[in-house]
């Protein structure tokens, strides 16, 4: 008799699971103004998002799909990994959540994996910007992007106005080229005002961000994954003509005292409070801190431009940081909050969120809606080419990144060996991970 009513319930469970999932894709038209309101329960969504500031978003959500009820949950971003992880353990985790990009890995097993049946690659690549292809695995889909946040270049209009610079540097050849004029050194040959924050890691913001970015120019992913195995490719050949150890030695030249680009070392501050300073003409960081330098020096002339490119390259790219929508394995209302996630992402949510949290949204409609201010055209337009990785230990890999740079700064590794070295043990992490 149990066995029996154990099976039952399992029926059931799958029957619910195929609905939502044919409700979404669109074989099935999700209900209509005559369902009675919240008909198919209430789901609960997890995020950093100041509680406030959704409830509008939520609310007018809410009212357009009357068949069920989304009720959103601020959680401490400090604590958000730690509370999920704890949250699921016990049994009473939400049904969605905000994932960030550098939490996929780790949450691989514990969300609902959208089959390619239900939820088209193609449909997926048409709707969304190329950055949230983190979220594709070979099995399926693990989270619909909602927002990508790119890599950008902010520059210090009055350095390069008062030395006739007119334009902003668009390749790596034009910031080389602008740094004999950029740079400023006092009578003891001592470095004043910096060209770019490059060549260090303990004092450059987003340093592994900006090496990922030179890595992926070169065409290489970093880490692949395939039927749920997960490999470094950091070491193998990039997909153009210049290799991973030539963008690493370009990356630490900026280091380098005997280098013609020599512009930085650790006696500076960090990057970010150097450029608040006056005394960084470029400055790399993301879309998302916009209100922060801002707020940091309100003084400063500075302006912003897309993160330089590799010259005569047929494609453009950028590391972004890529925030999705993911379904747990563990709602006890499958089918409701797959329909819901689905529409979240799809719907206007997506770009109140999107103006709420001031990052671009990923969606591609959403992308190419023309923006007239000073700032979100080069967001927008950075965001469509932005690339992300599956990274997967934030701290870990930020000590390998670490070890890199400084290993080939030190010459205790020529840039090859430093490189699969890294290689190496982002492997390591990959299977400890597993």
């Amino acid at each position: 008799m149990k066995g029996n009513f154990q099976i039952i319930i399992l029926v059931i469970f799958v029957a619910a699971a195929v609905f939502g999932l044919l409700v979404f894709s669109g074989t099935i038209p999700l209900g209509n103004k005559t369902d009675t309101a919240g008909s198919l329960g209430t789901v609960t969504l997890w995020g950093t998002a100041k509680a406030d500031a959704l409830a509008a978003p939520i609310d007018d959500f809410n009212r357009a799909n009357p068949t069920f009820v989304v009720k959103y949950v601020q959680k401490d971003p400090e604590t958000f990994d730690q509370d999920l992880l704890e949250a699921m353990a016990s049994g009473v985790g939400p049904d969605m959540f905000f994932l960030p990009d550098n939490l996929v890995f780790d949450y691989a097993n514990k969300i609902y994996v959208i089959p390619y049946e239900s939820y088209s690659a193609a449909s997926f690549q048409n709707t969304f910007s190329s950055a949230g292809e983190v979220f594709m695995f070979s099995k399926g889909i693990l989270a619909f992007p909602i927002t990508v946040d790119p890599l950008m270049m902010y520059y210090n209009r009055s350095m390069l106005e008062s030395n006739g610079i007119i334009y902003p540097p668009a390749t790596w050849d034009d910031v080389v080229s602008y740094t004999a004029s950029l740079t400023k050194k006092d009578e003891l040959n001592k470095i004043t005002k910096s060209t770019v924050a490059l060549g260090q890691f303990s004092n450059v913001a987003h340093a592994k961000d900006i090496l990922s970015a030179l890595f992926m120019q070169a065409g290489n992913q970093i880490i692949t994954e395939k039927d749920g195995s997960f490999s470094s490719v950091l070491g193998e050949s990039g997909a153009s003509q210049i290799s991973l150890d030539t963008m690493l030695s370009f990356f630490t030249s900026f280091s380098d005292p005997l280098k013609n680009v020599y512009s930085w070392n650790r006696s500076f501050a960090n990057s970010r409070d150097t450029f608040s300073s006056d005394n960084l003409a470029f400055y790399f960081g993301y879309a998302s801190e916009l209100q922060t330098l801002v707020n940091k020096n309100p003084n400063l002339n500075f302006a912003v431009a897309p993160f330089p490119q590799i010259k005569n390259t047929n494609f453009k790219l950028t590391s972004g940081k890529v925030t999705g929508i993911a379904v747990s394995n563990f709602s006890k209302n499958l089918s409701t909050a797959l329909t819901a996630a689905s529409l979240l992402a799809t719907s206007d949510f997506a770009s109140k969120y999107a103006e709420i949290t001031q990052t671009p949204p990923a969606r591609k409609d959403l992308l190419s809606k023309k923006m007239t201010d000073a700032y979100n055209p080069y967001f927008y337009s950075s965001a469509l080419y932005a690339r992300s990785w599956l990274d997967p230990s934030t701290n870990d890999t930020d000590n390998i990144f670490k070890n890199m740079i400084e290993g080939t700064l030190s010459n205790n590794f020529t840039a090859q060996d430093a490189i699969r070295d890294a290689g190496a043990k982002i492997n390591l992490l990959l299977m400890k991970y597993r």
